[in-house]
């Protein structure tokens, strides 16, 4: 699959790609997936969701780059004009993991996002993090950069509970002791114990407009994305908010919560390997996690017909 148009944040303002979709239609959705917007992952989830009637624009940090830190939130400002410019009279943004966080981020600054879904996300800013194997290291911390800046400030965030190298030596322990591939879960609960989350680094999903699907599991060894969807559901029912949600929680999923028919067109074959072979939830609950990901897909199928 082919993108129709690629941008470079030096000529367009954001990195990304264009897929397309059924030319009769009028919505478009903003896709973060995978570690770059022509990798294979992202390729697919626009695939999945032109199969759904939508128009398709993939967007990443950088080129193959997965880490966050300071990304514009101005980008999808850029995106949103590009969008309505090809006919897009509906915008969505869908975000899995930090881009989850991402896409409730960016659907709180710009009102013309009427349909936000975000998986596995955090109610709240991340710190920025850099995976440049610096010192041998897979990842570590921005050490002051916010994972998202806006107007040229960066956001207020929640630090990490440790400083590079401990970060990653941290998080590889706690993968290895939880027999999962990536761990993290445990470091989040530190970092919220030593930086009790002040409201300034919370996002504000109550300025939200129109729809948002919330999607977890509680075996998710990330972080506790189960708990901040509670706390945002929460945060929704005594704010005054001009959104509408749904909740998508399940006992078994993992981290990798995603929409089964999409998950069979990253790996057409043994679709539910991945899971299996990132995370031990996904080994001793093989049949659950795909029950899950069966109804996400059922339900998002139905979300988007709606929308």
């Amino acid at each position: 699959m082919r993108a129709e148009k690629i941008f470079t944040a030096e000529e367009d303002g954001f990195v990304g790609a264009y897929y397309g979709g059924p030319k009769e239609s009028r919505r478009a959705v903003i896709l973060m997936l995978g570690d770059s917007s022509t990798d294979r992952m992202a390729k697919c989830g626009a695939k999945w969701m032109i199969s759904q009637g939508c128009l398709a624009l993939c967007m990443s940090p950088g080129k193959k780059d997965y880490g966050h830190h300071n990304y514009p939130l101005e980008r999808f400002g850029r995106a949103i004009e590009f969008l309505k410019k090809r006919g897009a009279e509906k915008i969505g943004i869908a975000g899995a993991s930090t881009t989850g966080m991402l896409a409730l981020t960016a659907a709180s600054y710009y009102p013309d996002i009427t349909l936000t879904v975000a998986l596995s996300p955090s109610d709240f800013i991340m710190e920025g993090f850099y995976r440049d194997g610096k010192d041998g290291m897979d990842e570590r911390p921005g050490d002051g950069e916010s994972s998202v800046s806006f107007q040229g400030k960066p956001l207020p965030y929640l630090p990490y509970a440790y400083r590079h190298p401990e970060y990653w030596q941290k998080l590889t322990e706690e993968a290895k002791a939880g027999g999962d591939m990536a761990a993290s879960r445990k470091m989040f609960d530190e970092s919220e114990r030593r930086h009790p989350l002040r409201e300034e680094e919370k996002i504000k999903v109550e300025r939200i407009n129109g729809r948002i699907v919330f999607i977890g599991a509680h075996d998710d060894v990330l972080w506790d994305t189960c708990r901040y969807i509670r706390r945002m559901e929460k945060r929704l029912t005594v704010t005054p908010h001009r959104c509408r949600w749904d909740s998508l929680i399940y006992e078994h999923g993992t981290h990798l919560a995603l929409p089964e028919s999409m998950l069979k067109m990253i790996l057409p074959v043994g679709s539910g390997l991945l899971v299996s072979l990132m995370f031990r939830a996904g080994r001793e609950h093989p049949k659950e996690c795909r029950q899950t990901r069966t109804d996400i897909d059922r339900r998002l199928r139905k979300i988007l017909n709606e929308w």
